[in-house]
């Protein structure tokens, strides 16, 4: 008889609520809301599954796991999986070197742009069908040499240090370049061979061969990445297998350097066949003779532009220097005007200049040289007109026209002493003479 012991606990005191006037109302309830809920999930759905079906948990979960392992083997046979022939059932998974890894997994159309994902889809479901433990089940012979191709084929691909290596030397993925007398549209025709080498460049993004709407200064980063090409391509999985005896160091030793060699040897040849396609590439490239012409067109553009341009500026400077002959020869004529109106004016004022020299001497002559009594004597005359020579000296060519004209038809004695004296007393006053150097006009 089984005893169950109970415990009563007490219940805590009831709370002291504050009396009605303490209570403070901070914000009013909204109004209800109606729901509708409606079980979803995928813990419903298996609970609803279990119900329909009878099932218990142990045979939903059994039943669930076979259905979705059915899904994996009959998934779309296009997606990821290729016809087995007959030849790659019957391989030896010891020459697995040789053997096409994508191919046995199904997924050579795939090959280096396979992802890790369709990687695992396939060898699921390769799994699924060529176990030895189902073909057993079926009835079958239990031969798991294929099956071993495919463990081999997954161990290769899901390491990728082995996957790179494999790609390395995967043949299969190589496109071959078209020859130089191939006809047809090089860019359809070179595209994919490049794409293809693309996979073994360091430096990413890899620039495409292009087509006809190409610029130059695509087609040319183009040329210069592929002959600087930077590949990560090694051979280490050709190698001859290193013997792991350590008792014979030596032979170990020379497999290495052997190896090492052959990778170097593979690399030079790899070098050389990849410039060879860039060589023919270049070659049948087209866009390369229209740019020449273009190039030429622009060229002779500039050549007949400059032509014309030396041509207006050789116009313009015979034109500029005609102007300037013809300005030069008319500045000479005005000079030569201006030098001679000059000559005559200075001509004209040296005639005058003399004409008012002999009005002035011929004045004091007209006035007796102010001698009162019959003819003046020589030496009264040698004073007078000394008088009158210094100021003539001292008058400029206008001031002797003045005093000249102030002279004209004066016949009296003292109004043409008054003009000789008055003009004198002007040269005195502008500080040119003194009243001291004249002997007779002043006394």
């Amino acid at each position: 008889m089984n005893v169950v012991a109970t415990k009563h606990t007490l219940l805590p005191a009831e709370p002291e609520w504050p009396h009605e006037g303490g209570f403070h109302i901070l914000e009013h309830l909204s109004e209800p809301t109606h729901r509708n809920l409606e079980p979803v999930g995928p813990h419903y759905l298996a609970h609803a599954r279990r119900k329909r079906h009878h099932r218990t948990f142990s045979e939903d979960d059994r039943i669930v796991a076979a259905q979705q392992a059915k899904n994996v083997e009959d998934a779309d046979p296009g997606e990821i999986s290729e016809p087995e022939d007959a030849m790659l059932l019957s391989r030896d998974p010891k020459d697995w070197k040789n053997q096409d890894h994508y191919a046995v997994l199904g997924i050579s159309k795939y090959r280096w742009k396979a992802t890790d994902e369709q990687i695992k889809r396939a060898h699921r479901k390769k799994v699924l069908k060529h176990h030895p433990d189902k073909k057993a089940a079926a009835g079958g012979v239990d031969d798991d040499n294929f099956f071993k191709c495919i463990q081999k084929a997954m161990e290769i691909l899901t390491d990728p240090v082995k996957r790179r290596q494999y790609d390395s030397v995967d043949e299969f993925a190589d496109v071959d370049p078209p020859s130089r007398k191939a006809k047809g549209n090089i860019y359809k025709l070179w595209n994919p061979v490049f794409d293809s080498e693309s996979r073994f460049s360091k430096k990413k993004p890899v620039p495409r061969f292009g087509d006809d709407k190409s610029t130059k200064a695509e087609v040319e980063e183009f040329y210069n990445f592929w002959y600087n090409f930077d590949s990560w391509r090694t051979f280490e999985y050709l190698d001859e297998d290193v013997p792991d005896d350590n008792e014979n160091r030596d032979q170990k030793r020379h497999v290495e350097r052997k190896n090492k060699a052959a990778r170097a040897k593979r690399k030079t040849e790899d070098t050389a066949r990849l410039r060879k396609i860039v060589d023919d590439a270049l070659a049948m490239d087209v866009r390369l003779q229209k740019f020449r012409k273009e190039e030429k067109l622009q060229k002779d553009a500039k050549k007949i532009a400059r032509e014309a341009e030396e041509k207006r500026l050789a116009e313009e400077a015979k034109k500029k220097a005609e102007e300037d002959a013809r300005r030069k020869e008319e500045e000479e004529a005005v000079l030569k005007a201006s030098k001679a109106d000059a000559k005559k004016a200075k001509e004209a004022a040296k005639n005058a200049a003399k004409k008012n020299k002999r009005v002035l001497r011929k004045g004091a002559e007209d006035a007796n040289y102010f001698h009162a009594d019959g003819a003046a004597p020589p030496d009264v005359i040698s004073n007078v007109l000394a008088d009158v020579e210094l100021l003539i000296t001292k008058l400029d060519n206008e001031e002797l026209d003045v005093v000249a004209k102030k002279l004209a038809g004066l016949k009296v004695s003292d109004e043409i002493k008054s003009v000789l004296v008055d003009s004198i007393r002007g040269t005195v006053s502008k500080g040119s003479t003194a009243e001291g150097d004249f002997k007779v006009l002043l006394k």
